[in-house]
């Protein structure tokens, strides 16, 4: 795929990179090799091919869902300075517009 200078310094601006003048050439051979192997991938016949979410073939292990620590929020709790409704209480650090 052949880009312009103009197209090439679009997507410099885009990309938010500044090029110099006199790397614009090797840039857009780069890029275009680039291109290249974009259309190539493109051109490939994926239509026998199943999508899959990983390359092996392997399941996730997983435990089981049950409790394996004892509820101690009302012991923490007792050591805090100020506590309501169950939840620790602190000084406000962020001031924000009323």
């Amino acid at each position: 795929m052949a880009l312009s200078d103009q197209e090439l310094k679009e997507i410099a601006y885009l990309a938010r990179i500044s090029v110099k003048e006199e790397s614009l050439p090797s840039l857009k051979k780069e890029l275009e090799d680039i291109l290249g192997l974009f259309k190539q991938l493109d051109e490939a016949n994926t239509s026998e091919v199943n999508a899959m979410s990983h390359p092996l073939d392997l399941s996730q292990p997983t435990r089981k869902d049950e409790v394996t620590e004892e509820d101690l929020r009302d012991e923490l709790l007792k050591n805090a300075p100020s506590v309501k409704s169950g939840l620790f209480l602190v000084p406000k650090v962020i001031d924000g517009e009323n």
